[in-house]
């Protein structure tokens, strides 16, 4: 699946800050002395007849933050078709194991490499998309990676060997530019204290577009050909390139350098530049490594960022591991068809709005505390309180989920289950929003990092899931095959949720131990309290 990761800076880059804030553009990439930051000071003594960099309060309307509603939401629409084609891609495979197989003359083990090889592949890819489109923008980056992967559709439907659909498949996932970009496209026209209501509807595209694959396969594995699994990925892939064709950019360093060029181009101030046209080079060797290597490093040294990932990338993987076992449940419990399997998913997506529309009295009530009482009032923990009654669902949904698979054997009715995958449903979506949300409050200018390293974890467990599914599933226990397996996996869930209620009632004491922590808050005091843009050295 692929997940989601806020606005990343790059070194040498500061993001757009309000009117009157002291975030802004600062100079330190300057090509010479000779260029003015056209500070405050300066601006007090008249007009600068030498070249400055315009900032961002300068022109803060022509920002995507100063958009009209309309806009903003037409943008957001956009951007979850973008969401829910990427992850459709991922989860539409695995009715495509058993035709493969019969085509190819393969296990169906062997086939499903095609879908591990994507999720891990995915996994990367969205690391490696996200620092270009801080520097070229949004717009070329998207176009380009929707460009890609409808690219390698192609081969992969014309295929003549097995061979063919790997390379073509790794090639499309590495090509994905997911959830690394699109929350930087949150960040782009929404301050962080008004994103929790497009950052809920961006994570419920990302969590749609991973359980309809299963909606949508069943009929395309029952009626078409094993090649139409990807012409259909290719078609919905070039609909939605169309649909962001028309997108506008809003990468506001991008937007500041048009508005400095079109000031010189009409001579009302011929002397302005932007951020992007001072800053040479634009992008170095050592600061690309940079960015890649943060979200992995804090991965592996942040205990928030380790545990929130492991809790996360666990429960995006039992989603795909439902992808594969629900062939094996209904089937043999209840003799489903293939097209009744598809239709065992609706519940889940069902599951993924009634959530949504939960969190909504949550993110009401917290913006009127900050209206009143300022941002101060909530600490980062606040985002975890409505997960503290959601994530129970997983364990206890798993388990009601393994003991209702009997099937007709037992005159056990096919509902249960359906109902008990909803609550894995329901907590699947808490956990991914409300594990996003936690580190963007905890980290702030870190939190692209943080949650860089969480959409890793997310897409990788998903796509090492796609090899142990089914074999789990078929070889464990001697009888209950079925229902031992969710079992393990219920029993594995408790021990995973339990680090959300730590880090709600220890998460300051951890906060304080954590360098990037640390260096975060050194930043605010020195900066009178206010969040900065960017950080002023790696912890």
């Amino acid at each position: 699946m692929a997940d989601i990761a806020p606005h990343q800076v790059p070194d040498g880059e500061q993001a757009v800050s309000a009117p009157g804030s002291e975030k802004g553009t600062d100079s330190q990439n300057s090509p010479g002395p000779e260029i003015s930051n056209g500070d405050d000071s300066e601006k007090d003594e008249g007009p600068l007849t030498e070249p400055h960099e315009l900032k961002e309060s300068d022109c803060y309307e022509k920002l995507g933050y100063c958009w009209p509603r309309w806009k903003k939401w037409s943008y957001l629409a956009a951007v979850a078709c973008v969401q829910v084609s990427m992850n459709f891609n991922t989860s539409v495979y695995p009715n495509a194991v058993k035709p493969l197989a019969a085509a190819f003359d393969i296990s169906e083990q062997k086939a499903r490499v095609g879908q591990m090889i994507y999720l891990v592949t995915y996994s990367i890819g969205c690391e490696l998309w996200a620092p270009w489109s801080e520097e070229f923008g949004r717009w070329p980056i998207l176009q380009l990676s929707m460009f890609l992967i409808n690219i390698w559709q192609i081969p992969a439907a014309l295929a003549p060997n097995w061979g063919s659909i790997v390379v073509a498949r790794g090639l499309g996932g590495i090509s994905t530019a997911g959830g690394s970009v699109t929350l930087g496209l949150i960040a782009d026209i929404y301050e962080a204290e008004t994103q929790q209501f497009p950052l809920a509807f961006i994570v419920l595209s990302s969590c749609i577009g991973t359980s309809i694959g299963g909606i949508i396969g069943g009929p395309i594995e029952r009626f078409l050909g094993w090649q139409w699994f990807f012409w259909i990925q290719l078609i919905f892939g070039g609909v939605v390139q169309a649909i962001i064709f028309f997108m506008p950019e809003s990468r506001s360093t991008i937007l500041i350098d048009r508005e400095a060029k079109r000031q010189r181009k009409t001579g009302e101030n011929p002397y302005v530049y932007g951020p992007n046209e001072l800053k040479k080079p634009r992008v170095s060797l050592k600061e690309a490594g940079t960015i890649w290597m943060r979200p992995f490093l804090m991965l592996v040294r942040e205990p928030i960022v380790l545990c929130l990932s492991l809790l996360s990338g666990f429960s995006d993987a039992l989603i795909f591991t439902f992808l594969e076992s629900f062939t094996l449940v209904y089937k043999q419990g209840w003799d489903f068809g293939t097209l009744a399997i598809a239709w065992a998913f609706i519940p889940i997506n069902l599951a993924y709005f009634l959530t949504y529309f939960s969190y909504f009295p949550w993110f009401i009530r917290d913006g009127a505390i900050r209206k009143s009482q300022g941002d101060d009032a909530l600490p980062p923990e606040r985002r975890l309180k409505w997960l503290l009654f959601l994530a129970p669902f997983e364990p206890i949904g798993l388990f009601g989920f393994a003991w209702t698979s009997f099937g007709n054997e037992r005159n056990v009715h096919w509902i249960g289950s359906m109902i008990f995958s909803t609550m894995v449903g329901i907590a699947n979506y808490a956990i991914y929003l409300s594990s996003v949300d936690y580190m963007i409050a905890s980290y702030g200018v870190y939190s692209a990092s943080a949650c860089g390293g969480n959409a890793f974890a997310r897409d990788f467990l998903a796509g090492i899931s796609a090899m142990y599914a089914t074999p789990m599933y078929s070889n464990i226990g001697q009888k209950w095959h079925v229902e031992y397996a969710s079992t393990v996996l219920a029993c594995l869930s408790c021990l995973v949720v339990l680090p959300i209620y730590v880090f709600y009632w220890k998460g300051p004491q951890v906060r304080e131990r954590s360098k990037f922590a640390q260096s975060l808050a050194v930043d605010r005091k020195a900066n009178q309290g206010r969040r900065l843009s960017k950080p002023r050295g790696e912890p």
